[in-house]
């Protein structure tokens, strides 16, 4: 039996289902395949904006406290959230309130406000957001990593966008965005839990009747180089660091192995990075690696917060072992401790309805299908070890290898050799 069931309604609206008979919640879960990479120059921020905008009241519920009394009422969670190619809204709630739940959401998404003064109010709201995570150098630094990976198209900008630009926003600015992107053909709607009976018939209810609408594609990622590496100086006690390369996009047929790679690297209190940079040698109080890729983009990273009176110490070692894992072949054990940690993290993810509902949507907006779980740990077995190295070695190459840092220094040019 698969994992995921998906129906589509008559306009494009796609519906994915996972039935947890034995869970007592359900997670009911909007995603659409629009974030900020949909954005221009003149909107960057709109999509993160808008996010909070339909939390503002709808003709039905027409303020904040409404729409979260309602949820309150059912002792249900609310929230959603944006990245650069996708923007979710969601319920968790008892299975049994699952309609409430898929009427607030749909309400919000179809019949808010924006009302011109909500929209004055919230930008100061917005504007604290951005100081906040500027002031959150672990957080922030990897905006400057893609900055320095990107550069100035919507990739490299940053999810919250820029001050003027929400300062700038007006009503018709996020009438324009949500008009052009939020139609049927890139909706999923998820509910994934104890799902309960009548849910493709409630869905079409409340979502049959939108109007198909054909959208336009987000521009192409255009190939930047812009020096390897990007400073961003501030005054602190710790540097936080990323050293990287570009990799693979999603639906990459190295996927897998990749994922492996950063597992070997990054994954876990025993993986190379930690013991190598942290219980070794006593340079950062944390220090991970992974791979993050785009439809169209990826790279593979460790990130670290180091001591600044060592940090030529850190990227040395850093940089050291990517390279090492591209040069030397990983051995039987360690690449089958790490094949069990990344199949055992892939299953915890998905023990709940969220974590379950999530994945499935996710796949869903960027590859246009949602996986049965087995196929997924079926291909991570499949994975070798000349896998693993061959791809290392393809992607980490020394004139590949980018830094980001966060910290009290100015000078790009004294960190290029330590890469």
């Amino acid at each position: 039996m698969s994992t995921f069931e998906r129906h589509t309604l008559d306009n494009g609206l796609r519906i994915v289902t996972a039935n947890l008979p034995h869970a007592q919640s359900v997670t009911c879960m909007l995603m659409l395949a629009a974030g900020s990479r949909y954005e221009t120059a003149e909107t960057n921020g709109i999509a993160h904006f808008s996010e909070h905008m339909f939390f503002k009241g709808t003709h039905k519920r027409p303020d904040t406290k409404l729409i979260s009394g309602e949820i309150d009422a059912i002792g249900g969670q609310i929230n959603a959230f944006t990245s650069k190619e996708y923007t979710a809204y969601y319920v968790r709630c008892a299975a049994e309130a699952r309609d409430t739940a898929l009427d607030v959401i749909v309400d919000m998404l179809r019949n808010s406000l924006f009302d011109p003064n909500e929209i004055e109010r919230e930008k100061g709201v917005i504007i604290e957001e951005m100081n906040m995570y500027t002031d959150t150098p672990r957080d922030y630094i990897g905006y400057v990593y893609e900055q320095l990976l990107y550069g100035d198209q919507p990739l490299g900008w940053d999810v919250l966008g820029r001050k003027e630009t929400i300062r700038d926003a007006t009503r018709d600015t996020f009438m324009s965005y949500v008009g052009e992107w939020y139609q049927p053909s890139r909706m999923v709607l998820g509910i994934g839990g104890r799902i309960g009976d009548d849910v493709l018939e409630r869905v079409n209810e409340l979502l049959g009747d939108m109007p198909a609408q054909e959208t336009p594609r987000p521009p192409a990622l255009q190939p930047h180089v812009n020096g390897r590496v990007k400073v961003h100086s501030k005054q602190s006690e710790q540097a936080h660091i990323i050293v990287g390369v570009p990799s693979y996009p999603i639906e990459h047929p190295d996927r897998y192995a990749l994922q492996m790679v950063a597992s070997v690297l990054g994954g876990g209190m025993s993986s190379r990075l930690f013991i190598e940079v942290r219980e070794r040698r006593g340079l950062a109080y944390y220090v991970f690696g992974l791979n993050h890729s785009y439809t169209d983009a990826g790279s593979l990273y460790a990130q670290a917060g180091v001591d600044i009176n060592r940090i030529d110490d850190a990227v040395s070692t850093i940089a050291a072992e990517l390279k090492k894992i591209a040069a030397e072949p990983v051995p039987s054990d360690e690449l089958e401790k790490a094949r069990s940690f990344t199949k055992g993290r892939f299953v915890l993810e998905l023990e709940s309805p969220q974590g379950l509902t999530l994945f499935g949507l996710r796949r869903e907006v960027l590859e246009g299908r949602a996986p049965d779980l087995e196929e997924i740990l079926t291909a991570l077995d499949r994975v070798t070890g000349e896998d693993v190295q061959r791809v290392a070695a393809d992607l980490i190459r020394d004139e590949q290898l980018r830094l980001a840092v966060i910290g009290p220094f100015d000078d790009a040019e004294r960190f290029e050799k330590l890469l």
